[in-house]
């Protein structure tokens, strides 16, 4: 009997304090829900300055009741609601509700270039990747043509290093259907090197390395045929309209993917994979923008190889290309403007 009637005891005083714990703070909950019918009507310019006051006081007195309410309340109805109001505040405060075109502005004009800027090392050890592996396929090739097939592989179709000077001219000005299929090929596998760099970057960037160098050592091989025939002032040039921008996001795809792989290997104090979900965000970023690259790449490839037959203008070109995305990443820098919540 002592035992039945500690336990009623116990169940009356609980009652008691949710009910107290009802009369004290429901006042709040039911003003912080009105304010935010209230305030979700209109714009945040149009809310008085108390409501502007009152909104995050009000949040934070519900996310204490919410606390409380977890730790000692046993009415799941109350705690379902307090959850509910939470998060439709927290929503509200601190979501991001900004109109489209000021986002996309940001992205060109903040975001774009300061992940490819924090990715500077990254890029730096990338080039050099990539410069290693055209050194590398040159050499093989100068020193037994043989590896111009292994290198190049199927699309070598025995225009390499047996051609004639004059048949490689005539494919570089003429509109040949070797270098036309090579162009095409050449930016769907720089678009899938590009792609696979990013993302193979978390096994330690290993893949990363090779995939970047394997590029190079193909551009290599073919540079060597163009220049062993004396030609490659023109390849380059021909090669220069797109490549610039190619072979640049190539080049940032790497980078991306080494962030990623070294935070994999060297997470410090973190876990792998809260070190691998910060380098992420500035990689994703970076691969937006690369993706964007090679669809100008694309387009400056598909109307320049076809129209455009002076050294000098492809030169031109190309050499501009580069200048504007250096300019762009590394010399534009616009302070992003806090978002004001629509």
């Amino acid at each position: 009997m002592n035992s039945s009637g500690e336990i009623r005891s116990n169940i009356g005083a609980v009652r008691q304090s949710l009910a107290s714990f009802r009369a004290e703070r429901e006042d709040q909950w039911a003003a912080f829900e009105a304010l935010l019918d209230h305030a979700e009507k209109k714009s945040p310019r149009k809310l008085s300055e108390e409501e502007l006051v009152q909104l995050p006081l009000l949040y934070r007195a519900t996310l204490s009741s919410l606390a409380v309410a977890r730790s000692a309340v046993l009415d799941a109805q109350l705690l379902a609601y307090l959850e509910a109001l939470s998060l439709r505040g927290y929503h509200y405060l601190y979501g991001a509700r900004g109109q489209l075109g000021p986002r996309i502005g940001r992205f060109f004009l903040t975001d774009w270039p300061a992940a490819m800027r924090s990715l500077w090392k990254e890029t730096l050890v990338m080039f050099a990747v990539l410069a290693i592996g055209i050194i590398a396929g040159w050499r093989l090739v100068a020193l037994d043509p043989v590896w111009f097939a292994a290198i190049v592989g199927e699309m070598a179709q025995g225009r390499g290093p047996e051609a004639s000077a004059a048949s490689l001219r005539e494919i570089l000005y003429g509109g040949g259907d070797f270098l036309s299929g090579f162009a095409a090929y050449l930016f769907v596998h720089n678009a899938q090197i590009a792609i696979l760099a990013f993302a193979l970057g978390f096994a330690f960037a290993v893949p990363t390395v090779l995939l970047v160098a394997t590029n190079g050592a193909l551009m290599g091989a073919m540079a060597q045929v163009y220049f062993a025939k004396g030609l490659g002032w023109q390849f380059v040039g021909w090669l220069s309209i797109h490549g610039t921008t190619e072979l640049f996001a190539i080049v940032l795809a790497g980078a991306a993917g080494l962030r990623i792989g070294t935070a994999v290997a060297f997470p410090g104090e973190s876990s792998r994979i809260d070190a691998a979900a910060r380098a992420g965000r500035t990689a994703g970023v970076a691969m937006v923008g690369v993706i964007i690259m090679l669809l100008i790449a694309g387009l400056l490839e598909g109307i320049g190889r076809q129209t455009i037959t002076s050294d000098l203008a492809r030169y031109v070109i190309g050499g501009g290309m580069l200048v504007l995305w250096c300019g762009y990443y590394y010399g534009l820098r616009i302070r992003p403007k806090e978002e004001v919540p629509q």
